[in-house]
């Protein structure tokens, strides 16, 4: 019986080959598709699936204001948790992003750019597998250091790394663990050391201080919500109640006006994915995103299945008669049955073996997209292909395979079944839906592409044309003081205005496009204003063309602009409510300090994202600033532009950081990095449009061709009778018309609905209008006439004898 249906299947394949190839290909894009979302899908959700600890540790996330703003840094609040939370096991403080920097080994340096300072129970928390030594007591004190397999063996070579001595900013560490960095988490550290104590020993009572993240491990994930009453109890005693006492208010007004400190606990087990804040020190993952990939994939695929479908209950036509044939010799109707969903499942196993070729191939350009590296293995990706398989052959197989067990033998065999209209209103239906789904794709696309076109062409508040950022690495280690700082820059930005080219230089703690690095509220009268600081340099705003609406900027000519001025943007005056500002006495983190300009708003920020409150100061004004100073920016001569970004790096590798790599952008690309997550959503979405198009003329060119193939005795009279070709063309044409102007009318509200979601993720978004809907109409009709008239222009010039001899 399987040779007979081999057999059968390998008949109709020789004679219906352009079909059977564009079905076979229509479900390898589809699942193709599938397979690069679902590969997404895996590794995103890997992060922290291995540990042990997903569901007890869990990130301390504050809300900070009662709107929008959150912070994954906490106070050094931990001694104060494990004393009044006794739900909580421990604590561990680890800094919220990577460090990079040089480890010395004799005369060797290894640059590494992923070094996490923690404190000594972070393997407690993080339990990666221990290659040599032992996690338990792998950062007893702050002279220990543990590495990665790799940076190990990029150090010491093939030799044991326990107990060797390294040099790490200046300080002797022994090696006291190696690990093997083989999953995905949070935190994948090339080293970590035990410098988190030292910094919260220096901090311990600022509760104001929201620097370092926390995190915490339950005895109970159960008791997730008493820990975080008992954390606020712990914020409204140490930080609310003495404010409030400042400014003269009970702590109920208090909060009623400012707001209150309000902590949540978030799973490790969801961070990567679900985090309220920016999440840890890999970057977090973007879930609408990976829903987007997920859902079109899905979309895509269905769009195949219903081609397939379409195409094998229009092709069933003519098997009519052999399966009259065969019920009259006693076929059952399951054997009919399972001989069709039999060859649905080889076309959909070539379909799949086609697929991952396709991903294959196609893999280093999707990782490219994405950044990541992503390989086409591991049991539950195999898993996940199977259960493709079988759900595709469900979905494509089964109703084609019912349609046709249940043809009347006697009916088809007297040769009626071709006049039947038995069928026909489920391919119409089906097809109707290919057109709303292409016409979705055609829409969504087009105001996907006006949305980023709008975001490139909006006014930002800034020019960052022929400016470049240097990454400055500051200085760190036991002796090195604020003004030993400030000595080291004002010695490199003069010898840098010395250099041919140079025509200004200024330093700044803030990167265009990732915002700033701290946030410090201030008070004026009775408001108070949470505001990013944007520590700069003299010169720094004027470089990048950042206009003053009020007052003047900082100046040299002025001395206190080193002590107590300060600026704020066009956004925190609005909330100062005060008219006349300049001059104005601003109490910030305690300190007073005199307003003497307002900056023009700009986006320092990606343009997503809504223009929040800052506070400029010259870094000189507060001693921490120094510390923070890890830009250099350099307005540079076009002309001898090249000649002059030479002589700057080989005087940077010479006088300023031989160690460490010169790395510099240009400001304007830089910042459009910051939104390059929209450009890749644009740019997928366009290339999922143009494979929904494909997939939807692969069907429409088959259904037309069965339709018109069915058609052809009638074509022939309506010739033989005078009928024109263009009366014939329009006859032809008018249902698929129709049928488009359903699917676009019915794909109107969906596509509106969810793209008007999407562009709430912006803060300066575009309206959407009419066009669109112009333009997605317009090339949904023109294609469709486009296939349908082709063929049915070839029907027309059919030799009419042909049809007609047997009449």
């Amino acid at each position: 019986m399987l040779k007979n249906w081999i057999n059968v299947f390998t008949y109709h394949v020789k004679n219906n080959k352009l079909f059977t190839a564009l079905n076979i290909l229509g479900l390898s894009i589809g699942i193709a598709g599938l397979i690069f979302a679902i590969l997404y899908w895996n590794d995103e959700h890997s992060y922290d699936q291995w540990n042990p600890n997903k569901d007890n540790v869990f990130l301390v996330a504050n809300q900070m204001d009662p709107t929008t703003y959150w912070a994954s840094s906490s106070a050094p609040i931990g001694s104060a948790i494990k004393e009044n939370a006794p739900e909580v096991e421990s604590y561990c403080y680890i800094n919220g992003y990577y460090e990079n920097d040089i480890i010395r080994y004799n005369n060797k340096k290894v640059q590494t750019d992923k070094i996490v300072l923690a404190q000594k129970n972070f393997f407690d928390y993080f339990p990666y597998t221990f290659i040599e030594g032992n996690p338990k007591n792998a950062l007893p004190d702050v002279n220990s250091i543990c590495l990665s397999d790799q940076l190990a063996y990029q150090i010491f070579g093939s030799q044991s790394a326990l107990g060797q001595k390294v040099v790490f900013r200046n300080k002797v560490l022994i090696v006291r663990g190696v690990y093997k960095l083989d999953k995905k988490s949070a935190y994948n550290p090339s080293c970590v050391v035990n410098f988190m104590d030292k910094y919260i020993s220096s901090t311990i009572l600022y509760w104001g201080n929201f620097q370092f993240v926390l995190l915490v491990k339950l005895k109970n994930p159960e008791d997730q919500h008493r820990v975080e009453s008992n954390l606020y109890k712990l914020y409204f005693e140490h930080l609310t109640a003495p404010r409030a006492k400042e400014e003269g208010m009970s702590s109920e007004d208090f909060i009623k006006k400012y707001g209150a400190v309000i902590p949540h606990l978030e799973p490790l087990s969801t961070v990567r994915l679900h985090s309220k804040t920016g999440g840890m020190a890999e970057p977090k993952g973007n879930y609408q995103f990976l829903l987007i990939m997920i859902g079109l994939s899905v979309l895509i695929l269905i769009l195949s299945i219903v081609n397939y479908v379409n195409s094998a209950t229009a092709n069933a036509i003519k098997r009519a008669k052999e399966v009259g044939v065969r019920k009259i010799i006693g076929a059952s109707k399951s054997a009919i049955i399972q001989q069709f969903i039999f060859e649905t499942a080889i076309i959909t196993l070539f379909s799949i073996l086609i697929a991952l070729v396709i991903a294959e191939l196609s893999l280093p350009y999707y990782n490219t997209f994405l950044e990541k590296t992503l390989v086409l293995q591991s049991s539950q990706f195999y898993g996940q292909l199977v259960v493709i398989f079988i759900v595709t052959v469900i979905a494509a197989g089964i109703f084609p395979a019912l349609y046709v067990a249940n043809f009347e033998a006697l009916k088809v065999l007297k040769g009626n079944f071709g006049r039947s209209k038995s069928g026909v209103w489920l391919r119409n239906g089906m097809l109707i839906f290919q057109f709303a789904v292409a016409s979705f794709f055609i829409i969504g696309s087009y105001i996907v592409y006006q949305q980023i076109e709008h975001m490139n062409s909006k006014e930002l508040g800034f020019n960052g044309d022929q400016v470049i950022n240097i990454t400055y690495r500051n200085m760190y280690g036991d002796g090195i003081t604020d003004q030993t700082r400030i000595d080291r820059y004002e010695q490199i930005k003069n010898q840098l205005l010395h250099l041919k080219g140079v025509k200004q230089v200024a330093g700044g703690a803030f990167v265009m496009g990732n915002g700033a690095k701290s946030t410090i509220s201030y008070h004026y009268k009775d408001i108070s204003v949470d505001g990013d600081n944007i520590p700069v340099d003299f010169g720094a705003l004027e470089m990048l063309k950042i206009k003053m609406v009020q007052g003047r900027s900082f100046s040299p000519k002025y001395s206190q602009d080193t002590i107590n001025s300060m600026l704020v943007n066009e956004t925190a005056l609005k909330l100062l409510h005060e008219k006349d500002p300049i001059g104005k006495k601003i109490v910030w983190n305690g300190q007073e300090m005199y307003l003497v300009g307002v900056v023009k708003d700009f986006n320092l920020e990606n343009p997503s994202e809504s223009i929040k409150p800052m506070s400029f100061f010259h870094f000189k004004t507060v001693k921490w600033f120094a510390g923070s100073l890890n830009n250099i920016y350099i307005t540079v001569d076009l002309k001898t532009m090249n000649e002059t970004l030479s002589e700057i790096e080989n005087y940077w590798k010479k006088n300023v950081d031989s160690d460490y790599p010169f790395i510099y952008n240009f400001v304007d690309k830089e910042y459009k990095k910051s939104y390059s997550s929209y450009v890749k959503q644009k740019n997928l979405f366009s290339l999922l449009n143009i494979i929904v198009i494909v997939i939807a003329l692969f069907g429409l060119f088959a259904l037309a061709s069965y339709s018109i193939e069915r058609r052809m005795k009638e074509i022939a009279i309506r010739k033989t009778l005078g009928a024109e070709t263009n009366v014939l063309l329009k006859e032809l044409c008018k249902q698929y018309v129709i049928f488009s102007i359903i699917g676009f009318v019915i794909a109107v509200v969906p596509v509106y609905y969810l793209l008007n979601k999407w562009l709430e993720n912006f803060a300066y978004r575009i309206q959407i209008s009419i066009l669109p809907f112009i333009i997605g109409f317009s090339v949904l009709l023109l294609l469709t006439l486009l296939v349908v008239l082709s063929r049915a222009y070839q029907a027309t010039k059919v030799d009419v004898l042909r049809y007609l001899k047997y009449e």
